[in-house]
Parts: C-alpha cells; sequence; structure tokens
C-alpha cells in the first residue's frame, strides 16, 4: 500500500538518516527499486517525473503498476510515489491518479504567486492525506526540460513557503540535476545551516544526489537533510551493463535477445546503485 513520505521523513530527520527518492523510468526501474528496499528494510520513495509518466503511459499506468508489484513481490516496507518537479496542472493529475506525494515545482514563479498555488495544493493534498514538496530557488542542470544554474535559494523566502504547511522543502545549496562538471564548488553548507535555523523541524530535501561526496551527503544529513534524490547515477550503471552485454555479444548468443535477458545486467546494476545509496543514506533496517 502507497503511503504519503510525511512520517519517513519525519523519523529520518530523528533519527539523522535520509531517505532515498529514486526515480521511476519503467517496470525494470520500478521491481528492481522495489526489491532491493525490501531487503535492505529501508523506506523509499519511487520519483516519477512528468516526463517519465508519460513515457510509462500516463500516471494512472504508474500507480496501477507500483500497486501491482507491492501486492505481489510482497513488499512491506513504507513506499511512497512522489510526483518529482510538478507543474501546477501535473500535481492535480497525480492526485487523481492516486500517487501519494507530490512536488510542486513553482520556483521559476514569482514568490508571491509560488505561495498562493503551493498555499492551494496544501490545502487539497491535507484533506486527502498526501505529502507536499516545495522548491525554493532553482536547482541547477536539466530536470525535464527545466534549466537551472545552482541557485541559492533565500533563506527567508524558505522560511515564507515552509510556513504555508508543506511536509518537506527543496531549497538550492549548489547542487544540480545529472553529472557535476569539474569545477563545481560543492555545496553551500552555511546557506543550508541558516535555512535548517529559519524552517526549524521540516525535514529538507537534496535535488541532484549523483555524483556529490559522501562526505558532504552525511555533513548535509546532519544539517536536517532528510530525502535525497537520486536519478542519473541510475541511468548511467543500466547503461553501462547493458553496453557491456552487447558489447560482448550476449545478445547473438541464443537466446540472448529476449528483452528478459537483454535488460537483466542493467536490473541488477540498478540493484547495486541503490543498495549502495541506501548504505550511504542510513536508511538501511529503518523500515
Amino acid at each position: 500500500m502507497l503511503v504519503s513520505a510525511k512520517e519517513m521523513l519525519i523519523k529520518a530527520r530523528d533519527g539523522k538518516y535520509a531517505v532515498g527518492q529514486f526515480n521511476i523510468n519503467n517496470l525494470e526501474w520500478t521491481k528492481a527499486i522495489l526489491l532491493t528496499a525490501q531487503e535492505n528494510n529501508s523506506p523509499v520513495i519511487l520519483g516519477v517525473s512528468e516526463g517519465a509518466g508519460k513515457y510509462m503511459g500516463g500516471y494512472h499506468a504508474v500507480v496501477g503498476m507500483v500497486n501491482g508489484l507491492i501486492k505481489d513481490l510482497n513488499i512491506t516496507v513504507p513506499v511512497a510515489t512522489h510526483l518529482d518537479h510538478g507543474s501546477y496542472e501535473g500535481v492535480f493529475k497525480t492526485i487523481e491518479a492516486g500517487f501519494s506525494s507530490v512536488m510542486f515545482d513553482g520556483s521559476h514563479y514569482p514568490i508571491a504567486e509560488n505561495i498562493e498555488k503551493t498555499k492551494e495544493i496544501v490545502r487539497i493534498a491535507a484533506e486527502k492525506g498526501l505529502s507536499v514538496e516545495a522548491e525554493v530557488g532553482s536547482i541547477g542542470g536539466e530536470e525535464d526540460g527545466v534549466v537551472g544554474g545552482g541557485e541559492i535559494a533565500d533563506p527567508a523566502e524558505c522560511k515564507q513557503i515552509a510556513d504555508l504547511g508543506v511536509t518537506m522543502l527543496a531549497a538550492g545549496i549548489g547542487n544540480i540535476h545529472g553529472k557535476y562538471p569539474a569545477n563545481w564548488k560543492g555545496l553551500d553548507f552555511d546557506t543550508l545551516a541558516k535555512i535548517k535555523a529559519v524552517v526549524g523541524d521540516m525535514p529538507l530535501v537534496l535535488h541532484g544526489g549523483t555524483g556529490i561526496p559522501a562526505d558532504m551527503i552525511q555533513k548535509a544529513i546532519s544539517l536536517g537533510v532528510a530525502k535525497i534524490n537520486v536519478n542519473t547515477e541510475c541511468q548511467l550503471a543500466f547503461a553501462e551493463a547493458t553496453r557491456k552485454y552487447i558489447e560482448s555479444g550476449k545478445d547473438l548468443q541464443g537466446k540472448g535477445f529476449d528483452p528478459r535477458k537483454l535488460l537483466a545486467p542493467g536490473f541488477e546494476a540498478i540493484k547495486a546503485t541503490v543498495k549502495e545509496k541506501m548504505e550511504l543514506f542510513g536508511s538501511v533496517n529503518k523500515a
């Protein structure tokens, strides 16, 4: 059964660990992440961007697939399906389809409009028992066509949004989506500490978890980050394992062209990546 991310994030915040949000793109991704969460007794958040939702056939298809897998694979750890970087319209579509958590990315609106729209979403989500993530200061890199330069969030704006009753807050602290460039300056922990000081107990979210050094991840968790998003790293692991399989000619041996065989190494690579992240984030055995 899908649950809101609220309880798992409060437990993570209090226990000084973080729950991973792993973005899903298809059945292999979803099954690999759910099985890894169960094997490691870890809570998990399945992130779905609007582009990935469309790719998988629509939000009802995503919810049907996730619910079916939870049932058939006997998944007992807490699982949330979370709209990642949702538009205002997208939030309502995913709520209607049965998602248990939504992110409204109003970071590109003027702050007054971001506040107005976030308020409305918080009200509707509260009625349905869903968790809500909001964003202040756009996260760098590219996510489904939205490009941001790794802006540093303004703590005063963070407080304004946090006060609206959102469950968790994503604040830009120099983190980016995708691969980090060689000249990346690292996370801005001073800003993170200032944000933490003004938003109090609110669980904070770190986007762009791929490629951030382990010590920075741990420091971010110690400063109130309770949710860390990972997407690119699983994609890279999947692509690399699939490339090896094909380059070594395995798809030409016997029934090696069968998609179940062709996609198996990528599936295992996702599982290994997710396990590694759960260990780093400290969520193993926290379900």
